[in-house]
């Protein structure tokens, strides 16, 4: 009697490493990652959300190197110092494997800043799930956050199009591309030396 073979390529399980992930959404991931292909791992600094690893995004010791397939950072660089942000880059790049890749999310200052020259700095934005969102919280952190005792909110750096790419690059990402969202943010997509050529297609629809 014949036996059954299973596809060892229906059993592969791709690594997400998520940054700064907050509590846990799943729902929240980028569509790309919401497939079962992915398997995810949280990682944040605040123990209150329940990660599965509490640390800093510039300290991933706690991952091993090249062990994961993808970095989703949302919103996460700016709340460290200007200076700090080359070492996480750095630490984004050693856990990846050499056919990974890091998407990147973080506020748009030049074009908060238009907002803030209008004299525009409190004026709502727009609406997200934390409430509404003002130049300032944007440039700042979210204030209300910051009030209700979550200090882990502040901003501490900041992004434009060109630094932000620039960042990536000094860190030795192979390919970078910069993209300006809708929410006065900015995605960026960093590849390894052996991603596919093909990714960029693929996470054309990620880019907000």
């Amino acid at each position: 009697m014949p036996q059954k073979t299973t596809s060892t390529a229906s059993l592969v399980t791709r690594q997400l490493l998520h940054v700064g992930c907050g509590p846990a959404r799943p729902d929240r991931l980028p569509a790309f990652f919401q497939s079962s292909e992915w398997r995810e791992t949280r990682l944040d600094i605040d123990p209150n959300v329940n990660p599965d690893i509490i640390g800093s995004i510039s300290d991933l010791s706690a991952v091993a190197k090249a062990s994961v397939d993808a970095i989703w950072s949302s919103h996460n660089l700016e709340h460290l110092n200007a200076y700090e942000v080359p070492v996480a880059l750095a630490e984004f790049k050693r856990v990846l494997k050499p056919n990974g890749f890091a998407l990147i999310s973080v506020p748009d200052l030049r074009a908060v800043a238009r907002h803030i020259a209008n004299d525009q700095l409190t004026s709502t934005l727009y609406q997200s799930a934390a409430g509404p969102i003002t130049a300032l919280d944007i440039v700042f952190g979210h204030q209300a956050s910051q009030a209700a005792g979550n200090h882990f909110m502040a901003h501490r750096t900041g992004f434009t199009c060109s630094t932000l790419g620039q960042c990536l690059l000094n860190a030795g990402f192979n390919e970078v591309r910069v993209h300006e969202g809708r929410y006065w943010d900015l995605w960026a997509i960093a590849t390894m030396p052996k991603a596919s050529s093909k990714l960029f297609n693929q996470l054309a629809g990620v880019i907000q």
